[in-house]
This record gives C-alpha cells, sequence and structure tokens, in this order.
C-alpha cells in the first residue's frame, strides 16, 4: 500500500510539473499580458505580450507587431524574457531528472539512492521554475497596478489592465511548485517495498544455493 501511494505521490506530481511547464511556454509567447479597451472606440481593443503588441478590430481582424529594440522594453518586461526562458529551460530539465527518478521505471531499479537523488534534484529544479515563472508575472502585474492608479496620468488616458496571460502565468507557477513539493515528499517517503523484496529473496536463496554446491559430508 506504501508503495502504490508512493508511486502515485510521483506520478501526480509529475503530471502537475509537466501542466506548468506547458502553461509556462504558452504565457511566454501569448500577447495577453495586458489589455487595453479604448472608450472612444469600443470595437478597438489592444494587447501588450512580451514580444509583440496587437490591436483587435472587428471589421479588420487582428494585427500584431513586433517590438522593434530590446533595450527599448520596459524593465519589466525586458526581466520577464529571461525569466520565462529560465524557467521553461529548468521546468525541460526537472521532467528529464525527476523522469529517470521514478519507481515505476525499471531503469536503476537496484539503485534506489541515486534515484532518490534524481527525484530530489528535479523537484528542487521544478520549484526554481515555478519561481522563475511567478516573479515576471507578478512584476507586470504589479507595474500595471500602479500606472492604472497613478494619478499624474489624466483620467482621459486608457489604462492598461491585466491580460489573461498574467492568471495562466499565475497557474503554472503555483503548479510546477505543487508538483515539486510532491515529488520530493515521495523521495523523503520510506523506500518502497519492491527494492527490500528484492534484497530479501536474495538473501532466503544465497544459502540454499550454499547447500546445493557444498560437497557431501564424509
Amino acid at each position: 500500500m506504501a508503495f502504490v501511494f508512493r508511486v502515485a505521490m510521483q506520478f501526480v506530481g509529475l503530471l502537475l510539473s509537466l501542466l506548468g511547464w506547458v502553461l509556462s511556454i504558452i504565457t511566454t509567447y501569448l500577447p495577453h499580458w495586458k489589455n487595453l479597451n479604448l472608450d472612444l472606440n469600443e470595437m478597438e481593443n489592444w494587447t501588450m505580450g512580451l514580444w509583440q503588441t496587437c490591436v483587435i478590430q472587428e471589421e479588420v481582424g487582428r494585427q500584431c507587431k513586433d517590438f522593434d529594440s530590446f533595450l527599448a522594453l520596459p524593465a519589466e518586461l525586458r526581466i520577464s524574457r529571461i525569466l520565462m526562458f529560465l524557467s521553461n529551460g529548468l521546468g525541460f530539465l526537472g521532467l528529464l531528472v525527476s523522469g529517470f527518478g521514478l519507481d515505476c521505471l525499471r531503469i536503476g531499479e537496484r539503485q534506489q539512492e541515486l534515484k532518490k537523488r534524481l527525484l530530489i534534484l528535479g523537484g528542487i529544479l521544478f520549484w526554481t521554475a515555478g519561481i522563475a515563472a511567478l516573479v515576471p508575472v507578478s512584476w507586470v502585474a504589479h507595474r500595471t497596478v500602479q500606472e492604472f492608479w497613478d494619478e499624474t496620468i489624466p483620467e482621459i488616458v486608457p489604462r492598461w489592465e491585466f491580460g489573461e496571460a498574467l492568471f495562466i502565468g499565475w497557474f503554472a507557477g503555483f503548479s510546477l511548485l505543487l508538483g515539486g513539493c510532491l515529488l520530493n515528499c515521495a523521495a523523503c517517503s520510506t523506500q518502497a517495498p519492491l527494492a527490500s523484496g528484492h534484497y530479501a529473496v536474495a538473501e532466503t536463496q544465497c544459502p540454499c544455493l550454499e547447500n546445493a554446491t557444498a560437497g557431501p559430508k564424509v
């Protein structure tokens, strides 16, 4: 029963981490970090992401334009690009490392200590990936709130609001953190009985082999 619970915890943790990693990639390239609705022209909506700005019009459709210069971007967008790339890379490494540490994987079945260390390392990588995804999303959200309530900007000027990508990024970061926690909890729990069973069988078979190979007593 303990072995089944341990494997189930590893499986759920890996699935949550995989979901968080996929959503982190989607958040990186989704051009909906900020939304802008014009009161004067309700048929025109603006969206901004890390890579481009888009305008959506009912007659024309969606038109997007990439940012011309990386250095010309605000600081939160520049750092967000780097941190989101870091989150995607660490999440991919975490999937590779923790995948080899699963108990249901037959590779390295007798090296339980190595598999435990791989699970712990994978959990740490997922934690780091989750933090790297939460920081840029929260930073952009904080800057959006500051600009929205900035009293120095005239009221007639449209204000940016939260986009869908921010909520997806928050969900991705927490999924990576929770998946890493489950993997570390599974790694720190008791060892699987399957491994101890192998050694028990080996110990019971050794005396039989020795008695079989021993010569007859005179």
